[in-house]
C-alpha cells in the first residue's frame, strides 16, 4: 500500500533540489502534488513531467509565497484541482551569506521575507483547508545548530522557522493537525552549486565534521519528508528533525 494514497501535497520552491526530490517522492507514495515555483516554470514542468511519467498525479502552479495573494492561490490551485489538502511541505527559501559589516535592509528583507514570511503566509492560506491528520514540514536547517560565521541573517531566518514549527505545533494541535521541521546539512542542489558551497572551504569543512563521510543528496531529505506527511508519524509534533549524517 502506498504511505500518501488519496492524500493531496503542496510542496513550494518545488522547482529543484531539495524540494523537487520531496515532490517526487510524495507523489510515488501516492499523493496528488502541486509543484509550486517562483521563477522556474521549465523546472516545474520537469517535475511534473518526471511524477506523470511514474503515473502519478502534479500540477505546477506558480506563485511568490512572500505575497499572500500568491500563497493563497498556490493553496486554492491544489483545492480546485484535487478537491482537499492534506499535507504542506514549506521549502521555499533562498541564502546569502554576508559579513556583519556587509548586512543591508535589502540583504535582511530578501531572505526573512521569502523564509519565514513565505512559510507563514503559506501556512495560513493552507490552513484553512487542513483537516484532521493533515502534516506541515517546514524545511529549516542544520544552520540552527552549528551557526556558521557570516550566516546571521540567515541563520535568523531558519532559527525563526524552527520557532514557528514548536509554535504552530501547539496552536493547530488541538484540530490534530502535526507541524515538524527538517534541517538538513550540506546538501548537494542546484542551489548549493551556483552558491558556490560546493568545492568550497565551507563544503570541505562540513565533509570532514560528517561522520557519515559524504555530503546530502536530496534524496535523502525527501524519504524525511515522506515519513513525517505519513501516519509513521501521527505521534510526532512540534519536532525538528536533523538531518546531516551527523555534522557538529
Amino acid at each position: 500500500m502506498s504511505k500518501l494514497a488519496g492524500k493531496v501535497a503542496v510542496v513550494t520552491g518545488a522547482s529543484k533540489g531539495i524540494g523537487a526530490a520531496i515532490a517526487k517522492a510524495l507523489a510515488a507514495e501516492g499523493a496528488s502534488v502541486v509543484v509550486n515555483y517562483a521563477s522556474s516554470k521549465a523546472g516545474a514542468d520537469a517535475v511534473v513531467a518526471d511524477i506523470t511519467a511514474s503515473k502519478g498525479k502534479a500540477i505546477a502552479v506558480g506563485g511568490d509565497v512572500s505575497k499572500a495573494a500568491d500563497a493563497q492561490g498556490i493553496v486554492n490551485a491544489a483545492v480546485e484541482t484535487y478537491g482537499r489538502l492534506d499535507i504542506l511541505v514549506n521549502n521555499s527559501g533562498v541564502y546569502e551569506f554576508a559579513a556583519l559589516e556587509e548586512i543591508t535592509e535589502e540583504h535582511f528583507h530578501k531572505q526573512f521575507n521569502i523564509n519565514v514570511l513565505g512559510t507563514l503566509l503559506t501556512t495560513q492560506a493552507a490552513a484553512k483547508h487542513l483537516g484532521e491528520g493533515a502534516s506541515i514540514v517546514n524545511i529549516s536547517s542544520v544552520v540552527t545548530r552549528i551557526t556558521p560565521a557570516t550566516s546571521a541573517v540567515y541563520s535568523g531566518t531558519k532559527g525563526a522557522i524552527d520557532a514557528i514549527t514548536g509554535a504552530l505545533a501547539r496552536e493547530l494541535g488541538p484540530r490534530k493537525i502535526r507541524v515538524n521541521s527538517i534541517n538538513p546539512g550540506v546538501v548537494v542542489t542546484e542551489g548549493t552549486h551556483s552558491a558556490g558551497i560546493i568545492g568550497s572551504e565551507f563544503d570541505a569543512a562540513a565533509l570532514a565534521q560528517t561522520p557519515l563521510g559524504r555530503l546530502g543528496q536530496p534524496d535523502d531529505i525527501a524519504s524525511i519528508a515522506v515519513f513525517l506527511a505519513s501516519d509513521d508519524a501521527r505521534w510526532m509534533t512540534g519536532e525538528s528533525l536533523i538531518a546531516s549524517g551527523g555534522m557538529r
